[in-house]
């Protein structure tokens, strides 16, 4: 039995008499958002359960009428649930240009530890389920494909104007619910949770920009709790190499641990990292608020600031000043060359009538 719900919330909402307008497979615009997002939640096992009973009446079955008094009859199990999150844009040309935009700069999401939070499951050495993600173009449409075990999530343009988020889930398992019908709430929910953490980090990752207090506060030791902390400098090596195993990470709001992140750390440094080492650092992080503890358990999770702190960190080094440094040589722009090379000999005359360098022969 295939059900579509998008579909039985068309027919609920004409009955209830709001007027909207269609979007393929689901909503464009509503004059009562809240009435329909109230219908969209109001479905459940009962929906399900009655339209297969419905059909049952009519479709012949092989259970006879002493089986079923005997309490043989069928019960419902999910095979796949596809719940989705649109993002509807007044100007097609506005929502192309932002989902090229989050495409570009989270190109790399999808690597198995990364995509192991998104879908908040632990991804070990014997986990075998491969893991792919895809980003395609299909005529002049771009889509982003993420593959989990035997689920999957789709970001994709529908109909040109919105954006769609779509957890695809093929087996509740992946995401530690139960197959039976009953349990298509908490799949439901936890469905929307992915759905929920993918669009999380990607909007970090579009505006990670942090105000100068912040900044100011985590480069200077940090009294909390009684407690003081080091600070976390930007370019310093531990502090970068801390920064970018966080944005490994950052898709972990499940939580991640000393072992876990340790590892992430070592190879970026490129050294020997101790566990004591990854013990002062996370008591850093807490202490300046940029991840929080799980009670009872030695599981951290980021907290907002850290997000941005960790994003921003990354991005500024990796795609702006590490790029800048290397711009006075291919393949660095030639616009960007000769800009800079403006700038030096700028620089340069006014040095010399300054008279701050010795004069050359």
């Amino acid at each position: 039995m295939w059900l579509n719900g998008h579909e039985w919330a068309k027919r609920q909402a004409a009955r209830a008499g709001f007027s909207f307008t269609a979007l393929g497979n689901g909503f464009a615009s509503c004059d009562e958002p809240r009435q329909l997002q109230a219908i969209c939640d109001r479905f459940g096992p009962a929906d399900v359960q009655a339209f297969f009973d419905r059909w049952t009446t009519v479709i012949p079955t092989p259970f006879t009428a002493a089986d079923r008094a005997a309490g043989y009859w069928w019960e419902l199990s999910m095979r796949q649930v596809e719940v989705s999150r649109t993002l509807v844009f007044d100007q097609p040309r506005r929502a192309r240009a932002f989902f090229e935009a989050l495409v570009a700069d989270n190109i790399d999401i999808g690597r198995p530890e990364q995509l192991a939070v998104v879908f908040a499951r632990q991804v070990r050495k014997t986990t075998r389920e491969p893991f792919r993600t895809r980003v395609f173009s299909a005529g002049d449409d771009v889509k982003l494909d993420v593959g989990y075990k035997h689920s999957r999530l789709k970001q994709y343009l529908k109909d040109g104007r919105a954006l769609r988020v779509e957890a695809v889930i093929n087996k509740p398992a992946d995401l530690g619910v139960l197959a039976r019908l009953e349990h298509l709430p908490e799949l439901i929910a936890k469905a929307r949770r992915v759905n929920k953490r993918l669009l999380m980090i990607e909007r970090a990752g579009q505006s990670c920009a942090i105000g100068s207090a912040l900044f100011e506060r985590i480069h200077q030791p940090y009294t909390r709790e009684g407690q003081r902390t080091g600070a976390l400098r930007f370019g310093d090596q531990r502090a970068m190499a801390l920064a970018g195993a966080l944005c490994t990470t950052l898709h972990a709001v499940t939580g991640f641990s000393n072992k876990s992140l340790r590892g992430h750390v070592a190879g970026l440094l490129g050294r020997e990292y101790s566990p004591s080492q990854m013990s002062y650092d996370l008591r850093r992080l807490r202490l300046h608020g940029l991840i929080q503890r799980r009670p009872h358990s030695n599981r951290y999770f980021l907290t907002a600031e850290g997000i941005r702190v960790a994003v921003f960190y990354s991005k500024l080094q990796n795609r702006l000043l590490r790029p800048l440094l290397a711009a006075d040589k291919p393949p660095a722009p030639l616009e960007l060359r000769r800009a800079l090379t403006t700038l030096e000999h700028a620089v340069s005359d006014r040095i010399q009538n300054a008279r701050l360098a010795p004069a050359t022969a």
